[in-house]
Order: C-alpha cells, then sequence, then structure tokens
C-alpha cells in the first residue's frame, strides 16, 4: 500500500499542472490548436487513473480548456468522481467544472443527487457552501424537487454563512420548481428579521426579485419591508426596498401615503446617488398612485426635480443619463414642472454622448406646448444642420415629426408652419427616414382640410425641383416624399394653380429612375390630375386643348410600360389603353369627362393597422383543413414536377471559367491602369495631393477662401418656416386683442366689474389653431373580434411563480422528502436504549407540539390584524402615549403570563383543583378577547354593526360622512374632517368638487378666514390672505377630490370659519372669474378617531377616577338598537366595546388623547347616553351632538 502511494506521487512530479498546460499554450501560439489536441489526450489518461489527486488535476485543466472554448462533456462522469472526493480541495475543483458545463441536458446528473444531498449535510461549512454555490448553476427540475426540503433545513443552519447560501439558492429553486414557493415562503419571510445583515440582505434580495414579476402576491410584507427600510443602513439593502415598494404602491394607494414622508427624509439625507435614484423613481411612482390633492404634493415633485437637475448638471456621464432618464417619468405626470428646466434640458442636445442628446430628445417630446412648439422645433432644426452621422440626424428628424405630431397634432395652431418644415427636412442629405416626411404629408393632407391647398401648391413644387429625382440613388428614402407629393397632386388636383405644368414634371423621362413602388403612384394619379384637366376643359369648351392633353398621356405612358416593375407595367398599360380609347371617342367629339371623373370619385379612409387580424371566422370554416386530397405517402418525391407553360429541356449548370493565375492577374491590373491614365474622363487619385501643389508654381499667392459646404436647409422658391414663427406670433397677439375686447363689452353689458379681472394669464387652452384637424375613423371589418391581446410567452418561468402566498398550507403543498435515498445504518444497542427513552417522552412532546402550534395560530392572527390595518390612518392602539396605553397593554400581559405558567407547569405539577381553576379563568379571558374582537370591526364605520346581525332585524339606509358645504349653478361643494394619531395638533378636510354647469371650471383656489384656534395650511412664503390653489381642473360633469390641513390649538370646542372657493368658468362665449362663499364647520365629533378598546382595558380606565361624567336622553325613538349603533359609531366615530342586549359601550380617542367613553341603553320609545371624558367641555359638546344625531333617528 505504501509503495503503491509512493508510485502515484512519483507520478505527480511529472504530469502536467494547470500553471504548465497555460504556459505552453503561451509558447505554441503558432500551433496552438494542436498543442491542445496533444494536452487533451494526455488528460484523457490521467482520467483513467485510480489516484483522485491525479484526476482532479486533470479537471481542473479541463475547467480552463472549457473556458477557451473546448467541449468537455465527455468527462462529465469523471467530475462527478472529483465531486465526491473527501478532500475540499479537490471537491471545489468537481463543483467549478460541474458549475460550468452542467446544464438540463448532461445525462449524468441525475447521478449528483445522493452527493449534494450528503455535502449540504456534512458537518464542514466549508463542504456545504461549495455545494450550494455548485449547484445554484446547474439545479435542474428534478433536483430542486429532490433538494428543496435539504435546503429549506438549511435556511435555519446556525452559521450565518450557510444560512446566507441557502436563502440565496431558494431563488433557484423556486424558479425549477414552483411548488416549493409556498412550503418555503414562511421560512424565508423569517430570514428578514435574521440577526445577521448578510442574511437579511440575502432575503431581501430573493423576495424583491419574486415581487418583481408577481407583486401583489408581497402585498402582505409591507409592514415589514416599512420597518427595514426605517431602521437599515446598508444601503443596497434600502435601494432593493425601495425599488419592490415603487411596485407594489400602483396596487395599493394607501401606501404611498405611509411612504411619502421616510422617502423624503432620505432624499434630504443621502450622500449616495445610486439611492437617491430610486428614492426619487419611487417618489414619482408614489406621486401618481395618490390623489392629486394632497397637501405637500407639489412640494414632493420639486424637490424630486431639483435634486434630478444637480444629477443633470454633473461632470459624470452616467449620472446625467440616469437625472434625464428619470426628469421623463416626472415628465409624464407633471409636464409643468419639469418644463421650467427647459433650458437645461436643451443644453444636453450640445452634449459629446450621443445617448444623452438622444435622451434630451425624448424629454423634449413631453416638453412641447402650443407655446413652446416652434420655438423648439426650430432649434431642433439648427441641430440637424449641424449634426454629425447620420444615426443621430435621423434620429432628430423622427423626434421633430414625433413632438409635432402627437396626439392628433394639438400642439400645432399653424399648419402651413408645420408642412414648411416637413419641405425643408427633405433636403436632409443621406437620412433613411423619407417615408416618415411621406407620411406626415399624407397625413397632414387628408386630416387637415384647410391646408390641403397651400399643401398642394407645396407638393407641386417639389414635383418640380429636380433635386429629389435627380439624386434618388443617392438620397436613400428620401425619394419617398414623391409618393406623397404625386400622391396628394393627384388626389386634390383641383387645387393646383398650374396643373399643366404639374401633369408635364410627372410625365418626365427622368420619373422612370425612381424605385418602382414611387412609378406605380406617379402613373395612378397622373390619370387623376388628367380627369381633372378634362373636365375643366370640357367645361370651357375647348376641345383642342384635351385633345393635346390625351396626346402627352399617349406620348408618355409607353415609358412606364417598358418598366422592370410589375405593378407599373401593369397600371401603365391599362391607363394607355383607356387613354387610347378616349382620344377616339375625342375625334368623334363624344363628351367622356364626367365617366373618366367617376373613376376615381369620393374619398378613401384609412384601414386601422390591426384590421386583419380583427377579422372574425366565418362558421363551419376551418383553416387548419386541407383544401385538396393530402398527397398520399406512397408517391415518389423523385418525381419531376410537369412543367407548367411549356415542355421544358434539362437545363445544363454553366461552366465556371477557371481561375487565372497570379501571372494574368497582374497582366490584367497593369493593362486596367493604362486605360485608366489615357482616359481623360477618369478621375484619378494622387498619392500627395499636398506636395504637388507645393511644387507648382505660385501656390503660395493664391489667397485661401474658406468655403462653407454645409447645405442650409432651404428649398428654393418655397416660403421658409422662419416667417411663419413672426406670422404666428402676430396671430396670437390679434387673438388676445379680441378676447381682450370681448370682455370688456361683456363687462359694460353685466355693469358690476368682477375682481381678478385683468390678471387674466394665457394658457395653452386659451391659443386657438389656425387650422382645424378632423380625426379620421379608421375602418374595421365587419363583427369585428373586440381585441387580440399578444399571447403570454409559454416558456416564462415567472408565471408559474404567480402564487398567493396568503392562503393556508395544504398538506398535499408540503415538500417531499425521499427517504428512500437515505440508507440508514444499524442501529448500534446504545442507539437502541436512546430510541426507547424517545418512546417514553413522546406523551411531554405531544403536549409541546400542541402549545406550539396554538402559539403559532395566535401569531397568524395578530398578523393578520391586518396589512388594512397598518395602511389606514389610524395607528395600532400600542403606539398611543396616553395613559391608555397600559390598558391596552394589559391583554398581551395577561396571554404572557398564560405562556409562562404552561412553561412552568410540566416542572411544578400543581393539584387537580387549582388546573381546574386555573382552565376555567382560561377560558373566561379567550371569551372575552373573543368578544372583543369580534366588535373591533366597528371601527371601521358602518360596516362593523351591520355585520354583527343588522341585516337580519332591517337594513340600515346608506350612510355617508361626506355633508353638503356649498353650491351654486357652476359647482358642488361637499366635505368630511379627519384626525390623525400621529399628529395631534392637525386634522385634514377632504373636499370633493363637482362640476354642475357646462363651463371648465380652472384656477380653482380656496381660502378660509383663520381663527386665533383654527388656521389653514399654506404653501411656504405665502401670507395669511393667499388662498391655497387647487391642483386640477374640472370639466363639465367632472369631480374629484381635493385636501386641505388645518392646524388645531384647542378641540373641545365646535367652531365655524367662512371661506371662499374662487374660479375661472370657461366656455365657448369666453372666461369669468366667479367665487362661492361656504362656512366650514368644525364639530366637535370631528376631531374624534375610532380606536379600538379591549373590554379590561375599558374597565380600568372607568375605574381610574379620571373622567368628569354627564348624561342625555332623548324620547320618541323607534329605530332599532342595532341600527342605532351603526349610526352613532359611523357619524361620531365610536367603536363598540361590549354589547349585551339593548346596552352597548362605546370608546374614542380624539387627537390630542383626551378618552370619551359612553354607555348606550335603550327603552321602549328612549334612549339614554351616560358618558365619561377626561375633558368636561368636550363631553358636554359631544353628547350635544349625538343628541342631534339620535333626534333625526
Amino acid at each position: 500500500m505504501a509503495l503503491k502511494m509512493v508510485k502515484g506521487s512519483i507520478d505527480r512530479m511529472f504530469d502536467k499542472n494547470l500553471q504548465d498546460l497555460v504556459r505552453g499554450i503561451r509558447n505554441h501560439k503558432e500551433d496552438e490548436a494542436k498543442y491542445i489536441s496533444q494536452c487533451i489526450d494526455e488528460i484523457k489518461q490521467e482520467l483513467k487513473q485510480d489516484n483522485i489527486a491525479v484526476k482532479a488535476n486533470a479537471v481542473c485543466k479541463l475547467t480552463y480548456l472549457q473556458m477557451l472554448g473546448y467541449d468537455i462533456s465527455w468527462a462529465a462522469f469523471n467530475i462527478i468522481e472529483v465531486m465526491s472526493a473527501s478532500k475540499f480541495t479537490f471537491k471545489r475543483i468537481g463543483y467549478l467544472a460541474a458549475s460550468q458545463c452542467f446544464h438540463e441536458g448532461t445525462d449524468v446528473i441525475m447521478l449528483t443527487t445522493n452527493q449534494i444531498r450528503k455535502d449540504l449535510s456534512s458537518p464542514s461549512q466549508y463542504d456545504t457552501g461549495v455545494a450550494l454555490t455548485g449547484l445554484s448553476c446547474f439545479v435542474t427540475p428534478d433536483l430542486a424537487r429532490d433538494l428543496a426540503n435539504d435546503i429549506m433545513t438549511l435556511m435555519s443552519h446556525t452559521k450565518p454563512y450557510i444560512r446566507k447560501k441557502a436563502v440565496l439558492i431558494m431563488y433557484k429553486v423556486f424558479l425549477k420548481y414552483p411548488e416549493s414557493l409556498r412550503p418555503a415562503f414562511p421560512r424565508l419571510k423569517e430570514k428578514l428579521e435574521d440577526p445577521d445583515p448578510g442574511v437579511q440582505s440575502a432575503a431581501v434580495n430573493v423576495i424583491c426579485e419574486l415581487a418583481r414579476r408577481n407583486p401583489k402576491n408581497y402585498l402582505s410584507l409591507a409592514p415589514l419591508f416599512f420597518k427595514l427600510m426605517t431602521s437599515s443602513t446598508n444601503n443596497w439593502v434600502l435601494i432593493k426596498i425601495i425599488k419592490l415598494f415603487g411596485a407594489l404602491t400602483p396596487l395599493e394607494p394607501r401606501l404611498g401615503k405611509k411612504l411619502i414622508e421616510p422617502l423624503t427624509n432620505l432624499i434630504h439625507s443621502t450622500s449616495a446617488m445610486s439611492l437617491l435614484y430610486e428614492c426619487v423613481n419611487t417618489v414619482i411612482a408614489v406621486l401618481i398612485s395618490l390623489s392629486s390633492g394632497m397637501p405637500n404634493h407639489s412640494a414632493s415633485i420639486q424637490l424630486c426635480v431639483q435634486k434630478l437637475r444637480i444629477l443633470i448638471e454633473d461632470s459624470d456621464q452616467n449620472l446625467k443619463y440616469l437625472g434625464l432618464l428619470a426628469m421623463s417619468k416626472i415628465l409624464r405626470t407633471h409636464p409643468k414642472s419639469v418644463q421650467a428646466h427647459k433650458d437645461l434640458v436643451l443644453q444636453c442636445l450640445d452634449d459629446k454622448d450621443e445617448s444623452i442628446r438622444l435622451r434630451a430628445l425624448d424629454l423634449l417630446y413631453g416638453m412641447v406646448s402650443k407655446k413652446n412648439l416652434m420655438e423648439i422645433v426650430k432649434k431642433l432644426m439648427m441641430h440637424v444642420d449641424k449634426a454629425e452621422g447620420t444615426t443621430y440626424r435621423d434620429e432628430l428628424l423622427t423626434k421633430i415629426i414625433d413632438i409635432c405630431s402627437q396626439s392628433n397634432y394639438q400642439h400645432i395652431t399653424n399648419f402651413e408652419w408645420y408642412i414648411s418644415i416637413l419641405v425643408e427636412l427633405t433636403r436632409l442629405e443621406g437620412t433613411r427616414h423619407g417615408h416618415l416626411i411621406a407620411a406626415q404629408m399624407l397625413d397632414v393632407a387628408i386630416r387637415v382640410k384647410a391646408i390641403r391647398r397651400f399643401a398642394v401648391s407645396q407638393m407641386s413644387a417639389l414635383l418640380d425641383s429636380a433635386h429629389l429625382v435627380a439624386s434618388s440613388t443617392q438620397r436613400n428614402g428620401l425619394c419617398e416624399v414623391l409618393y406623397a407629393a404625386a400622391w396628394i397632386c393627384g388626389e386634390f388636383s383641383e387645387h393646383l394653380q398650374e396643373p399643366q405644368q404639374t401633369l408635364e414634371a410627372m410625365l418626365r423621362p427622368k420619373v422612370t429612375t425612381l424605385p418602382g413602388h414611387i412609378q406605380a403612384v406617379y402613373v395612378q394619379n397622373v390619370v387623376k390630375l388628367y380627369a381633372s384637366m378634362l373636365q375643366q376643359t370640357e367645361r370651357d369648351s375647348d376641345t383642342e386643348a384635351a385633345q393635346e392633353l390625351t396626346q402627352l398621356m399617349v406620348e408618355r405612358l409607353p415609358q412606364f410600360v417598358q418598366s422592370a416593375d410589375l405593378e407599373v407595367q401593369e397600371r401603365a398599360s391599362c391607363i394607355l389603353q383607356l387613354v387610347k380609347h378616349i382620344q377616339k371617342l375625342q375625334a368623334k367629339d363624344v363628351p367622356v369627362a364626367e365617366e373618366v371623373s367617376a373613376l376615381f370619385a369620393g374619398e378613401l379612409n384609412p384601414v386601422a393597422p390591426k384590421a386583419q387580424k380583427k377579422v372574425p371566422v366565418p362558421e363551419g370554416l376551418d383553416l387548419d383543413a386541407w383544401i385538396n386530397e393530402p398527397p398520399s405517402d406512397s408517391e415518389s418525391e423523385d418525381e419531376m414536377p410537369k412543367a407548367i407553360f411549356h415542355d421544358e429541356e434539362p437545363r445544363h449548370a454553366k461552366q465556371r471559367p477557371p481561375e487565372a493565375d497570379e501571372e494574368e492577374l497582374a497582366r490584367r491590373r497593369e493593362a486596367r491602369k493604362q486605360e485608366q491614365a489615357n482616359n481623360p474622363f477618369y478621375i484619378k487619385s494622387s498619392p500627395s495631393p499636398q506636395k504637388r501643389y507645393q511644387d507648382a508654381p505660385g501656390v503660395e499667392h493664391i489667397p485661401v477662401v474658406q468655403i462653407d459646404l454645409s447645405v442650409p436647409l432651404k428649398v428654393p422658391g418655397l416660403p421658409t418656416s422662419e416667417q411663419y414663427v413672426k406670422l404666428e406670433e402676430e396671430r396670437r397677439h390679434r387673438q388676445r386683442l379680441e378676447k381682450e375686447r370681448r370682455r370688456k363689452r361683456r363687462k359694460e353689458k353685466k355693469g358690476k366689474p368682477r375682481r381678478h379681472s385683468s390678471l387674466h394669464t394665457e394658457s395653452d387652452e386659451d391659443i386657438a389653431p389656425a387650422q382645424q384637424v378632423d380625426i379620421v375613423t379608421e375602418e374595421m371589418p365587419e363583427n369585428a373580434l373586440p381585441s387580440d391581446e399578444d399571447d403570454k410567452d409559454p416558456n416564462d418561468p415567472y408565471r408559474a411563480l404567480d402564487i398567493d402566498l396568503d392562503k393556508p398550507l395544504a398538506d398535499s403543498e408540503k415538500l417531499p422528502i425521499q427517504k428512500h435515498r437515505n440508507a440508514e445504518p444499524s442501529k448500534s444497542p446504545e442507539k437502541e436504549d436512546v430510541s426507547a427513552l424517545e418512546k417514553k417522552s413522546k406523551k411531554t412532546r405531544k403536549k409541546e407540539k400542541k402549545h406550539r402550534e396554538k402559539d403559532r395560530e395566535k401569531k397568524k392572527e395578530r398578523k393578520s390584524e391586518d396589512l388594512d390595518f397598518w395602511l389606514s390612518t389610524m395607528p395600532p392602539p400600542a403606539t398611543d402615549p396616553g395613559p391608555s396605553m397600559e390598558g391596552h397593554e394589559e391583554p398581551r400581559r395577561l396571554e404572557q403570563e398564560d405562556e409562562e405558567e404552561q412553561q412552568e407547569d410540566p416542572e411544578k405539577k400543581p393539584s387537580k383543583h387549582k388546573k381546574k381553576k386555573h382552565k376555567k379563568e382560561k377560558e373566561e379571558r379567550h371569551k372575552e378577547k373573543k368578544r372583543s374582537k369580534k366588535k373591533l370591526p366597528a371601527c371601521d364605520g358602518a360596516a362593523g354593526p351591520v355585520e354583527n346581525g343588522a341585516l337580519e332585524e332591517e337594513p340600515l339606509p346608506p350612510m355617508s360622512s361626506y355633508c353638503l358645504l356649498a353650491e351654486n349653478s357652476y359647482i358642488k361643494m361637499t366635505y368630511d374632517i379627519q384626525g390623525s394619531l400621529q399628529k395631534h395638533s392637525q386634522v385634514t378636510v377632504s373636499i370633493v368638487l363637482e362640476n354642475q354647469g357646462s363651463s371648465i371650471l380652472k384656477n380653482m383656489e380656496l381660502n378660509v378666514l383663520d381663527s386665533l384656534n383654527t388656521k389653514l395650511a399654506r404653501p411656504e412664503g405665502s401670507s395669511i390672505h393667499d388662498g391655497v390653489p387647487v391642483p386640477f381642473q374640472l370639466p363639465p360633469g367632472i369631480s374629484n377630490e381635493a385636501q386641505f390641513v388645518f392646524s388645531i390649538q384647542s378641540i373641545i370646542m365646535a367652531q365655524k370659519l367662512k371661506g371662499t372657493l374662487s374660479f375661472i368658468a370657461k366656455n365657448e362665449e369666453g372666461s369669468t372669474h366667479e367665487k362661492l362663499d361656504f362656512k366650514l364647520h368644525f364639530s366637535c365629533t370631528s376631531y374624534l378617531i375610532t380606536t379600538p378598546c379591549y373590554s379590561d382595558a375599558f374597565a380600568k380606565l372607568l375605574e381610574s377616577g379620571d373622567l368628569s361624567m354627564s348624561s342625555i336622553k332623548v324620547d320618541g325613538i323607534s329605530m332599532s338598537f342595532q341600527n342605532l349603533l351603526a349610526k352613532i359609531c359611523f357619524h361620531h366615530h365610536f367603536s363598540v366595546v361590549e354589547r349585551v342586549d339593548s346596552c352597548a359601550s362605546l370608546y374614542s380617542c380624539s387627537i390630542q388623547g383626551h378618552h370619551v367613553c359612553l354607555l348606550v341603553k335603550k327603552g321602549e320609545k328612549s334612549v339614554s347616553v351616560d358618558g365619561k371624558c377626561s375633558d368636561s367641555t368636550l363631553l358636554g359638546n359631544l353628547l350635544e351632538e349625538v343628541k342631534a344625531t339620535l333626534a333625526k333617528c
């Protein structure tokens, strides 16, 4: 044995290791492939040896060769052998090789299952770690299924190193075996609170990756992630969590209100640009999901825009790009905030980096308005003139067209200007977007009827200009413009000033050099133009002119008949025969113009792009069925197909000429050079032109003149776009003056001048376009299918992970444990004794199990106190700093005491009497808890009491917390006041504004006269006389909600504040300034927060002796007690603590911590309410308000 080991070590001395292999490859650069082939042969011999060290060395070398691109799949079994080595250094080499070359198609991968399971249960953390790392690279569905339970066990390992790796690999396991997600998720959730920050970070990463595709399933984790976000200092963890919240916010808008404050704090405090960028991104998503009336809404947006400006102004190109990217997201919802930074975006167009220039172009697309469109396009046209490289120039051209054409040309006020822009763009050299310009010309001419005359004149000039036809080959796609020009001139030929000249231009011989599809349009529209001119000549009774026109067509059309394009040939042949027939009829003096014009009568509407897809399949039609009988298998595939037109003779393959040798090629090259030298028309290249010029006499005396070779974007003979900018300014000025005159006339008629009338500012809506756009509806086939959604990718692994994680786990969903793979060794006598002892202690274990299960159920119940409770405006009772905190915590203390007693029970073994007594006490407490839990839903308003049995007695009428504030013919205002325990001196007034008229209501502003006690929260820098702008407009029949914050000093008295809503009502006649006065009533009830309270805490509060007492009685009430309670709870923000027959105890808490306890008793026709409160004045006013509510019952 010793000799064998010595021999093995001697053999290894002469084996090549990895360093020798690398060195040898570098030394054999000329014959590298040959050398590697020799090395592979040596490696194959090494793999046949029994020594594991030699095999490991061979596999190590194979791993390197695999990186160079050589296939090593033939050594898969040897790799598994090295993986099973007992020594860690060899095992690591095996797993490395496996991670590089194993995949789902590897045949021997199934043999690794037991080996990996053995390594996962190894006492060495390094063996377990290398197995987890390797498995993550080649895990298959079978491996994931078999090893999921083992990996899940490792998530609770004592070593953080293993826990972290186990958590991370679970993501790969979920992708391959989605059924493991539900059983493994509770343990994964626990790792979010792991003491080790690395494990916690790994759990955050896995859950965030899972939630990226299916965020709705992870909404219940929002409270846990919120806690992590506010406590973690790891920037990368924060980035992941903030990204997750960005995905969750659109699903749950209430989440945004919780997030806005911590995110804003992070934006203010962080110096990490990556974290800042993600915070801004999520704030944008939050503000999109929140209602537009949030008080700090505009401030948050301004903060984001200011921070993004810092990023854009940074010298780092990456930060600049990210800043522009985030700015474009804000632009979609808050364009005005971004438009203020137009100068910065335009500066980015001069950046050296093309990607930044393109991103700035995307921003400009959304920053355009009616006011600045011409200015922005003018600057872009200047950049087009200077642009280097066809790619950027093409992008500029595309953006100019996109900017102008967005939303059915809503920003264009003068279409003559736009057509002149399109004509100027036809001078661009080397662009490939001629078809875009052509499409725009066609679209504008069809949609804007008022512009057709101008469009036709411009298109006829383009047809006359030679630059597009002459250089059609060099211009790539610009000749496409002639397609549109010919079509417009033919379709709207009645607007042509000189139709004869246009007809001759379209029939020029040079037209035949254009692409076939353009020639086809020329031929078709020549006939339209001919028909229009023929009608005109017959109307004028000019027979000679008509015959000349026909003769011109007969002479010029044959050039199209000879075209290489089949479509052009066919059209030209048909039309030529038609014209010849017309010529014969003209010779007989037969009028034909009406009949020819009838061929092109009527307008063609565009067809929807998806019309063909949406055609329904007729009943009884099977598209997969054979039309004819399917060919039989007996037919020979070698049969020659029959000739269709004539008997074909077998063609002989064309013989290729023999390749010329080098001497023949040299002789031909010399002959060609001689021929070029003797040819006076051949432009010869000079190797050094400067030298030739220097040798020439008198060269130094020639003055040097700089020639500007840049081509201006102006078409000779056509109006430029710049003149329309001045014309448009004059037109807008005239419109403003006209509006002012109308407004003054209206004031004189009404007599009383209104306030603020001189403060009118021009908005986009006030600028009327010179020409109106007709929105043509695209035609669809009859019985078209409603939609054709794109089919989702069936191979997407994330589809299978769309699993509801909140449902309880069924027995069938538990992970399989394959025990047959682990062969159990024979038990020793000692182990048998141990197992006997285990059997004895089974009973105690069962009891412990029951206790654990109960604890788990309790925890689940607590956790399901719901996302709704966490997201609601009220915080959990335990966070209340008032004296009731003790009362709320009391039940929890009792529970803890019970648990402690349960743990001590097995040791103390108390008497049966004590046990029975203890059980009774526990049952009573349990019943009390159940009662209080049943009452808890009452805090959500009317829903709670209704669920507890109101439907059995009589249905409760619908209730609303919104009260009418004021209304007139223009607008109706309803309001609701809500407080929050988190803000002791603030309430939020939600006002619903509904437009009742036919005018658009804009520039709305709400102002309230402050009192010493109550003040309206206004924007920074505003005085007490300024109002708060309402951040939306109201079209007719639309309602929206705005929220306003008021600060309160004392809440013990009700009060009313006078206020005014001022707004501009705009209709077809013009705009008027209106206002609506109102009185805002702050009742004492509006300061109360519906707060749940347990019965024992309620009893303790009543016994404290710190509360004042008062009572009321109301007679003549016939409403059922259930509905009566529901009304009190809903309108006065109380929750039911306990109810017995026709008696109930209620509790509520004010925003400043006052405790209010009521005892409501119902007699036959009367109701008495006894109240206790920490402030007697507040209690008296509250009871008066309750009395007023009961009087209406």
